[in-house]
């Protein structure tokens, strides 16, 4: 058999040598072991350093999170177990991820879309929400504070802008005085939380009220998921948001508390 001959694939010819070297590639990446994945990416990214051992490890992570360090001369990866079964492909490109990341390089965008791309599917995306259901805990305080009780917050809020048609989800402070976030929403889980920083004296109540205004628009408006990219914050999202009578006011208030408190806090 002449291996330059057409073998028919649909309504097009492919000639057979084009077939075996795409069968070479994929197999190529198909029976590498993680680790080797690993070190290739590694002698991309680093070409002029030696390759150090490699170990890579899946946990059961409450979440879709990823580590990867370097410790005692070998890089060690943790894994998410949701990626054990994952196809090669989006098991490179999280090795690209985490090692450009570990030696501060910028990410190649064909890994970083392929990766994302995989993460939003309907069916990952599913399982990511039962893992944190079954393994992710919320360790809060209860809703009732020193100066504001979220029920009360969450009352006026759902009064105002929902006509009273919201349930309540579960609520509660942080047990820790947030230095990156002010309100987080917990769809999973359905909770949402407020940093105790907002829980004081000098705090106007109508801060605290658009916090949590904010967070519970998240619950009305998921997260969308467009290709590669989620909006956390879509345009709808955006436009709810701003019917809020004071928003001007309480994200000035809020930029004094975080400025006052720690400089590179940020809003949500």
């Amino acid at each position: 058999m002449d291996p330059r001959g057409d073998v028919e694939r649909g309504k097009k010819d492919y000639p057979l040598c084009y077939l075996l070297i795409l069968m070479q590639v994929e197999s190529a990446l198909l029976f590498e072991s993680f680790e080797e994945i690993c070190s290739r990416v590694f002698r991309t990214i680093r070409p002029q350093t030696p390759v150090p051992p490699v170990r890579v490890v899946f946990k059961k992570f409450a979440n879709a999170n990823s580590l990867i360090r370097i410790h005692g001369g070998v890089i060690e990866l943790k894994i998410t177990d949701l990626l054990a079964d994952a196809p090669s492909p989006i098991f490179e490109a999280l090795a690209y991820i985490l090692i450009s990341k570990l030696f501060r390089k910028p990410i190649p965008a064909i890994y970083n879309d392929r990766y994302r791309l995989y993460l939003n599917r309907i069916d990952v995306r599913e399982e990511i929400t039962e893992i944190r259901l079954a393994r992710g805990r919320k360790l809060i305080d209860p809703p009732a504070g020193q100066v504001y009780d979220l029920c009360d917050l969450f009352d006026a809020m759902n009064t105002q802008f929902f006509a009273g048609s919201m349930a309540c989800p579960t609520l509660g402070w942080s047990r820790q005085a947030s230095r990156t976030i002010l309100g987080h929403c917990d769809s999973a889980h359905n909770t949402i939380v407020l940093s105790k920083i907002l829980d004081e004296p000098n705090v106007p109540r109508f801060v605290a009220e658009y916090v949590m205004y904010h967070e519970m628009l998240h619950l009305v408006h998921p997260v969308e998921t467009r290709g590669a990219k989620r909006a956390i914050h879509p345009p709808v999202f955006r436009a709810a948001e701003k019917k809020f009578p004071q928003i001007k006011e309480a994200k000035a208030e809020i930029r004094k508390i975080c400025s006052r408190l720690w400089p590179r806090s940020r809003l949500f």
